[in-house]
């Protein structure tokens, strides 16, 4: 789930992870760009129509609708202390990352469906990693655990 994401490749890139994998992208509005937008498809290339892709207008109606209602809920953001390695991760996860640059505020951080705070391990002095890249690198490691279900 990208929360108000802002730049059209790193959501195109995204959509292409996704439909490799057989995950669902939610974003949540607002969006920083138009899903039309000529960036956003270069970057998914001609996986948009392979892809599940839901918008929500806002965290809330994301979090209370089927399937993600009783959903665990991992915030990602470079302020936890624990690492994406040690979670077990579970089917219908939701990997809940902010925009860019920001990340997620704190509002989001502590809210109520917010199952803990993960981070990923970078070298001390490091802001963040590229937000497409950090959702690659979790996804696969959920998909991992699970088995790599529909993969051939």
């Amino acid at each position: 789930m990208f929360l108000e994401p802002r730049i059209p490749p790193n959501t195109g890139n995204a959509i292409r992870m996704v439909s490799g994998t057989g995950a669902t992208l939610h974003l949540v509005e607002p969006l920083g760009f138009d899903l039309a937008a000529p960036k956003l498809k270069r970057a998914g290339l001609d996986y948009h129509d392979l892809a599940s892709v839901v918008v929500h207008p806002d965290l809330e109606t994301a979090l209370a609708g089927e399937p993600l209602a009783s959903a665990r809920v991992f915030a990602f953001t470079a302020h936890a202390s624990r690492w994406y390695a040690e979670i077990e991760f579970r089917p219908g996860d939701v990997l809940l990352f902010g925009p860019e640059p920001t990340g997620l505020p704190d509002e989001v951080l502590s809210h109520p469906r917010v199952t803990e705070r993960v981070r990923i391990p970078m070298i001390p002095g490091r802001r963040s990693l590229n937000l497409s890249n950090s959702a690659a690198v979790v996804t696969y490691e959920a998909w991992r655990q699970q088995g790599f279900p529909g993969a051939q």
